[in-house]
């Protein structure tokens, strides 16, 4: 589980880490509480869950769709339409890209021919300091069984790539990362020839 304990720009824009406490943690999230001292000498408690990195896979098939599943959201009590994705928090150091192929294993039943790095993003940057990568996967096969957790209610649902883009900028997919995922990799389906890696991105 990721630690940001060191802050260095919060230090430069002026916030002092005072302190720190750990409320409550689990397999899945910390939430971390921290006394901060602000510019001008203001004193705040600052609470947000610590998460590890995940993944948000968009998975294209070789006819043209995209594999999108719809889960059940306890939270919200709702059936959202999503993309599969996951945590690295029980991948035991495993590489990003085979979280991903774990991923799409066990959510769709799927394998991917090529899979290409697009970008990262934070989910909730007031909440918490969980980094999601988002991967397009190409050249996708259903060709497994689903192997669910006992938490995971999914169902499968395939769309053409227009349709499944149009929802998410209409609001159909209600699920924030997983619309912004759809978008940030629309530019890119049909064009990836390699496989991108995190680190290529600081050459850009």
């Amino acid at each position: 589980m990721s630690q940001s304990d060191g802050k260095p720009n919060g230090a430069r824009a002026g916030w002092k880490l005072l302190s720190s406490k750990t409320r409550f943690e689990n397999h899945i999230c910390r939430l971390r509480e921290d006394e901060v001292e602000l510019e001008g000498g203001k004193k705040i408690d600052y609470a947000y869950f610590e998460r590890d990195q995940a993944v948000i896979i968009v998975p294209v098939t070789a006819n043209g769709e995209i594999v999108m599943v719809k889960q059940y959201r306890y939270p919200v009590d709702e059936w959202c339409l999503e993309v599969p994705a996951g945590g690295t928090h029980d991948s035991c150091e495993a590489s990003l890209e085979d979280v991903v192929r774990k991923e799409l294993r066990e959510e769709v039943g799927g394998t991917a021919t090529s899979l290409t790095y697009v970008d990262f993003f934070f989910s909730a940057n007031s909440m918490t300091d969980e980094k999601c990568h988002v991967y397009l996967a190409e050249g996708v096969e259903l060709v497994k069984e689903q192997k669910t957790e006992a938490s995971e209610s999914i169902k499968l649902q395939l769309m053409p790539v227009e349709k499944a883009m149009e929802l998410a900028r209409s609001g159909g997919v209600k699920t924030g990362p997983c619309a912004l995922a759809l978008l940030m990799c629309e530019p890119l389906i049909g064009k990836s020839d390699r496989q991108r890696t995190p680190d290529d991105l600081l050459e850009t």
